[in-house]
């Protein structure tokens, strides 16, 4: 399957590592894309657990939760790995004991094969990132080789602006005008 922004994003219902519940153990759940409607969802793809880059970014977004949230978006993280790595690398890294999003587990690699982030050959993902509107249709997809972290200041300027539902020109920031 190929994503198109304007189209439907594809459904998943995987399980995931919830380490929000009660912020030490974290328990497992199961998150269904048709559960988020009438929500935004920002949905990003990290190669895998216990790496370098990785934990920069989902530290630089769990930062940035309340931000999202501010926004009525969904901040979800997946990548091939179980839910039992998502939790024993969350208890073993000092920056990830504090998760305020969940982790999906794509161990089947169906969810990134269908969003177009599946490296077939080594079996990860890439660093996809997608924000899907309320309606369930894919507005933003960005793909970035697995070297090369995301910024999400970005991410939330693009969803500001998504937002707006109008034209916003280059370089646009909440707050500036927007195109007529």
């Amino acid at each position: 399957m190929s994503v198109q922004v304007g189209k439907q994003a594809p459904h998943f219902e995987v399980q995931a590592y919830d380490r929000t519940k009660d912020g030490t153990d974290g328990q497992f759940t199961t998150v269904k894309l048709s559960d988020l409607h009438g929500k935004w969802v920002c949905l990003y793809f990290y190669p895998l657990d216990f790496t370098f880059v990785c934990p920069t970014e989902i530290v630089a977004f769990n930062k940035a939760v309340g931000d999202f949230s501010d926004r009525n978006t969904v901040l979800l993280t997946a990548s091939t790995d179980s839910v039992y790595s998502h939790k024993g690398w969350c208890d073993s890294h000092a920056d990830l004991k504090g998760l305020k999003h969940l982790m999906l587990s794509d161990i089947t690699r169906t969810v990134s094969e269908a969003y177009g982030v599946l490296d077939e050959e080594k079996g990860i993902a890439y660093r996809g990132i997608f924000l899907i509107d309320p309606n369930g249709l894919l507005r933003y997809v960005a793909i970035h080789d697995l070297g090369v972290g995301r910024n999400v200041t970005e991410i939330l300027r693009v969803l500001d602006a998504l937002q707006t539902d109008k034209l916003c020109p280059c370089n646009w920031k909440p707050g500036e005008k927007t195109l007529n």
